[in-house]
């Protein structure tokens, strides 16, 4: 073979395997470089997030003026400087604009891509909101006192608390994903429950819809994360119905599509304690069992429970995928999961219970 020949390709092979490597390189920094910095940051938010030692301390507070005075250290401070009346609402309104303020933060320090799901991860708190306005004014009470002052159309869910007649929200809503199932609850279409259910079929449709959109790993992340959301309140709301005595196809249509949990089974058996029997054999599981004993009394300790392994499901994805999308979820559920634990306290605190009630019952929070 002549010299120029072998030099052709040698030179040929070289092109090749540099173009190989460039374009490896590429796609390691587009998929993991842009998460360096921001993941960063959250780690450093992550140490901040208060110990179980803190909340114990934050329980002995015996008055929300104390409590408020024991946050001054904390990023919660420049929050609560509003509170002057000390009551629960307040302290409630201030701890929720923090949750917001922590969602504000993520979206200027994440990469653009990953930007839109934080916001739509936001838009859960627009269908709780919207739900509570419209369940509140069904039953006479004051819509205001359950909206929870989070979600990009809160705006509009203040309009909605605010009006005089239920055709009036239909005007407020008019225009968003949720005008239609408002306007068949209207219509006597759908029930109350139904219509709550629509709310999260829309939302989750979004949420699937935007995971599918994203590649490799990435999606692999958000794709489990929601498939655990969604049996999480399909396995509550099964659970709830049959406390309730409701049947099967009664139940099949308050159930959100896109889990991984076939709940067939569970909708045929005669009552709620058979319906738990039938979950031990899922991959929830080990979950339920850890609270066994009081769920049939109580099914928020099981939400509780599936809340903890949703949080501790995405530390292990963290630990597998360092530089992904899965550490700010990850620090999203923990912020929210202190949220609660602070607006707890506070509730007990305003109710009079003793410092050791309070951490009792707070130790149980996610």
């Amino acid at each position: 073979m002549e010299l120029g020949t072998l030099s052709g390709i040698l030179n040929t092979t070289l092109a090749v395997v540099f173009t190989w490597v460039a374009y490896k390189t590429g796609s390691y920094i587009y998929k993991y470089t842009p998460y360096s910095y921001p993941n960063a940051r959250i780690n450093a938010m992550e140490a901040k997030l208060l110990s179980e030692q803190r909340f114990n301390e934050l329980a002995e507070s015996r008055t929300l003026q104390n409590f408020v005075v024991n946050l001054e250290d904390t990023e919660y401070r420049d929050y609560l400087a509003g509170v002057s009346n000390y009551i629960i609402e307040e302290v409630e309104r201030a701890l929720d604009r923090a949750l917001a303020g922590s969602y504000e933060l993520m979206f200027k320090m994440l990469p653009k891509r990953s930007r839109d799901f934080f916001r739509l991860l936001l838009e859960e708190w627009d269908v709780r909101n919207i739900a509570s306005v419209v369940k509140a004014k069904m039953a006479g009470e004051p819509a205001s006192d359950y909206v929870v002052e989070l979600g990009p159309m809160l705006p509009k869910v203040k309009a909605m608390a605010e009006a005089k007649t239920m055709e009036e929200i239909l005007v407020v809503l008019e225009g968003t994903p949720y005008e239609e199932p408002y306007q068949k609850l209207l219509l006597g279409e759908l029930d109350v429950s139904a219509f709550e259910t629509e709310l999260y079929r829309i939302y989750y449709g979004k949420l699937m819809e935007y995971a599918a959109s994203r590649a490799a790993d990435e999606r692999k992340i958000i794709e489990e994360f929601l498939r655990m959301k969604i049996d999480k309140l399909n396995i509550l709301t099964a659970l709830r119905a049959k406390a309730a005595g409701m049947k099967a196809e009664e139940i099949r249509h308050l159930l959100i599509e896109g889990g991984s949990l076939n709940l067939e089974p569970v909708l045929h058996v005669d009552d709620l304690s058979m319906a738990i029997a039938e979950l031990d054999s899922t991959k929830y599981g080990p979950v339920l069992r850890e609270v066994r004993e009081e769920v049939e009394r109580d099914l928020s300790v099981l939400e509780k429970a599936l809340d903890r392994h949703i949080i501790t499901r995405m530390n292990e994805l963290v630990r597998f995928y360092p530089l992904s999308i899965a550490t700010p979820i990850s620090y999203a559920l923990k912020k929210e999961a202190e949220v609660r634990k602070l607006k707890a306290i506070a509730k007990l605190i305003e109710d009079g219970a003793r410092p050791e009630v309070i951490k009792g019952i707070v130790g149980e929070e996610v």
